[in-house]
């Protein structure tokens, strides 16, 4: 039985990483961690959300997962960070929870926090590598530690093999592409395995 304490942390509009957020939850509960699954903040106008029939049902289907506070980045040994690509970068909601995180960053609270993210866009080459990386280099300001899946299983070519993080490409009619279930759920298991790697370095 693992003792890791995992965040998995998504922002979504369209249901698909709130669904890869569910698969990891799902494969760190099998490697016997405990688990939360967080949202981060909305920001943009109600209005907009409304005019929105898919954000809208995506907003009402996570209207009951908890919004992600600094308290629960400062828990979690392990943290799996799952967001939609924006021009190649993380959404702005993302990003902003990251950016009021100042606080925990300067008493030392994100070192050595095991890391690891997924993505989604709409096509094959929309970005997903590089908003991966544009959060991964948030999380090595962060002294975290980058637990990568990279080609650690077969099951990760068949979601196409990108070795950042699980990245999914979703279709006009909103349903994914690649079957990337087995790959999110090895990669949330990699990340509680090397989180308890450090956990036990660190006793």
């Amino acid at each position: 039985m693992s003792n890791v304490k995992l965040a998995v942390i998504f922002y979504s509009m369209g249901g698909t990483n709130y669904q890869l957020s569910k698969w990891a939850e799902e494969g760190a509960k099998e490697a016997g961690a405990e688990v939360k699954v967080l949202k981060v903040q909305e920001l943009a106008p109600e209005s907009v959300v409304q005019g929105n029939e898919v954000w809208k049902a995506t907003v009402e289907a996570t209207k009951d997962v908890p919004v992600v506070t600094s308290d629960d980045i400062e828990w979690a040994d392990a943290i799996i960070f799952s967001v939609p690509t924006r021009f190649g970068n993380m959404p702005s909601q993302m990003k902003q929870f990251l950016d009021t995180q100042g606080g925990l960053w300067a008493t030392g609270k994100t070192v050595n926090k095991v890391v690891s993210a997924m993505t989604s866009a709409q096509n094959p080459h929309g970005g997903q590598e590089a908003t991966i990386l544009s959060l991964y280099t948030s999380m090595m300001h962060w002294g975290a530690i980058i637990a990568a899946p990279g080609y650690t299983d077969p099951v990760l070519f068949g979601a196409g093999g990108n070795p950042y993080g699980t990245s999914v490409t979703v279709g006009q009619d909103g349903k994914m592409i690649e079957d990337v279930q087995a790959a999110v759920k090895h990669q949330a298991k990699r990340t509680v395995t090397v989180a308890e790697w450090v956990k036990k370095a660190n006793q």
